[in-house]
């Protein structure tokens, strides 16, 4: 039988603007590692593996240098922007099959200004070669635009189109979590803005404006996982939230048929990843109080409540318009302000994300709590592609 898996410890740093802060991989892994470890109550040295998430390829050993040197297997991890989730799939696998008691997964990211580019590398085949060639044979190529907007904001487009959804339900997803982030002391931006101005920002790809879509950021974020064997070792019960399901999904060929962009963008792997979490998890998305989700663009938010199943496919701004996925409503999504708001340091990302649905079930996110949040769902997903999707519980 499979050991159970807990999250003792959480912490990471503010995510920041690209180069405002002077600091390097090193100082960004000792404050969150050091913030997660002081958290579970434990030193380092009882950290059996660490697996530490780069999507631009940060050297992992190095990184923890100035945390410690226990001479312990340090594995780095990269997987587009779902490298953090990976990296803790990878710590709670080692811990699931017995093969430690207690592991490290942490993520970090120094990143460029601007929009993310469409590959890392002198290679012709990048990492979206494949999700490129396949969107343009149903939309044409804008060379004016950045490629991650275009492809997500190419998704918005269709949905629209389909099934009727307008440029207005988009951006009340980006004041949404705009306003989330104002009591959120990690966030990149905490500034609160009207629907108008949402609307009125600079247009990025029609329909998204520039408050609708992640920025660039600097930032990392550590989550501490323990067997139940640990957890009773060091009297953890009070603080320890069980990743009761935890599921990675990939490519299949729908992922390229008729030449969908919201298939493209990762549909059909953010579904399968939640029925497999919450198969595992035996629960069900009415079940679910609180959800982290990948929101790189308010269009992939949108068509993720139709993946996750909180809506029927095509019907996911009905959402919207009932305001069900904000406080007083059926779920709360991203209280934390989410990627657009919080920021996006492509390493730290997923891990953030387990980091703020851990405070959420301890009931200890203040400003930013969930009413009785019982269960919780993290989504985190990465084109190239592979969706990350958890389902986490209290452990008592």
């Amino acid at each position: 039988m499979a050991n159970r898996t807990f999250v003792v410890g959480v912490g990471m740093t503010k995510f920041e603007k690209p180069g405002s802060r002077d600091w390097e991989y090193p100082d960004m892994a000792k404050e969150a590692v050091g913030k997660a470890l002081e958290d579970a109550g434990i030193p380092y040295d009882r950290i059996e593996q660490a697996y530490a998430g780069s999507a631009y390829g940060a050297m992992g050993q190095r990184a923890l240098y100035e945390t410690g040197m226990t001479g312990i297997p340090v594995m780095t991890v990269s997987n587009a922007c779902a490298t953090g989730s990976s990296a803790l799939f990878m710590a709670r696998q080692a811990i699931k099959g017995g093969l430690a008691d207690c592991a490290l997964a942490f993520g970090m990211e120094k990143m460029q200004k601007g929009s993310l580019g469409a590959g890392v590398g002198r290679s012709k085949v990048t990492m979206i070669d494949h999700h490129l060639t396949s969107m343009t044979a149903g939309r044409p190529w804008e060379a004016d635009k950045a490629p991650m907007p275009q492809m997500f904001g190419n998704a918005g487009r269709e949905h629209i189109e389909k099934y009727g959804s307008a440029p207005e339900h988009y951006a009340w997803i980006g004041w949404k979590n705009h306003k989330h982030s104002v009591n959120n002391p990690y966030a990149q931006f905490q500034d609160e803005y009207s629907l108008d101005d949402v609307k009125n920002a600079p247009m990025i790809y029609d329909p998204l404006t520039k408050l609708q879509c992640s920025p660039t950021s600097d930032g990392a974020a550590a989550a501490i996982v323990a067997s139940e064997r640990f957890v009773d070792e060091h009297d953890l019960w009070e603080q320890a939230i069980e990743i009761a399901g935890h599921a990675i999904a990939t490519d299949v060929p729908d992922s390229f048929e008729d030449h969908s962009s919201i298939r493209v963008v990762g549909f059909g792997c953010s579904e399968r990843a939640a029925r497999t979490a919450m198969d595992e998890a035996q629960v069900g998305i009415d079940d679910v109080d609180v959800i982290e989700l990948h929101d790189c663009f308010s269009a992939n938010e949108l068509i993720t409540y139709e993946a996750l199943g909180m809506a029927a496919v095509g019907e996911g701004h009905k959402l919207v318009d009932d305001e069900a996925t904000t406080y007083g409503g059926k779920w709360v999504v991203n209280p934390s302000g989410g990627l657009i708001s919080k920021g996006h340091p492509l390493g730290a990302t997923g891990i953030a994300q387990c980091a703020e649905l851990t405070w959420q079930l301890r009931g200890k996110a203040g400003k930013r709590q969930v009413e009785n949040a019982r269960v919780a769902l993290q989504h985190n997903i990465g084109l190239g592609s592979a969706c990350a999707v958890a389902v986490y519980k209290p452990a008592a």
